[in-house]
């Protein structure tokens, strides 16, 4: 991972082999960013993907590998316990031209990834949500 601060937006790129969620990790604990909206787009060959099932509670995920082209990336930094949290989704087209999408667990770089981050001063915390959806949320308080 190379990057470059411009303001309050960090210019990204993954090559060959990193993997998107560990280096975003990374970076936003470096360089101490504790809430950030993300953009992206590249090259990968290998990722998996959730979709939530409100009614049930969970995510059921789905394995993707061979060439894909991200045709976006999108989502936002804060925190949980103190920790870097991330929460992306993907979308992306396979050799046929698919297009698949849905919450980022785990992305490979195949050729290269280009990447926004831009920091935003201040820091949102999320909460687990039990008693609602189930997810962490936002927390405001």
């Amino acid at each position: 991972m190379e990057y470059k601060k411009f303001s309050d937006t960090y210019v990204v790129r993954l090559d060959r082999g990193e993997e998107i969620i560990a280096s975003l990790t990374k970076l936003c604990e470096t360089e101490q960013i504790a809430l950030a909206s993300i953009e992206g787009l590249g090259a990968a060959d290998h990722a998996v993907v959730g979709l939530y099932d409100v009614g049930k509670k969970e995510y059921h995920k789905t394995e993707f590998s061979g060439p894909m082209e991200i045709t976006a990336l999108a989502g936002n930094v804060s925190r949980k316990d103190g920790e870097v949290y991330l929460h992306i989704h993907i979308s992306f087209c396979d050799e046929q031209m698919n297009l698949h999408g849905g919450h980022l667990n785990e992305c490979r770089i195949s050729a290269t990834c280009e990447i926004f981050v831009r920091a935003i001063p201040g820091t949102v915390n999320r909460r687990f949500d039990a008693d609602g959806v189930g997810l962490n949320l936002y927390d405001f308080s």
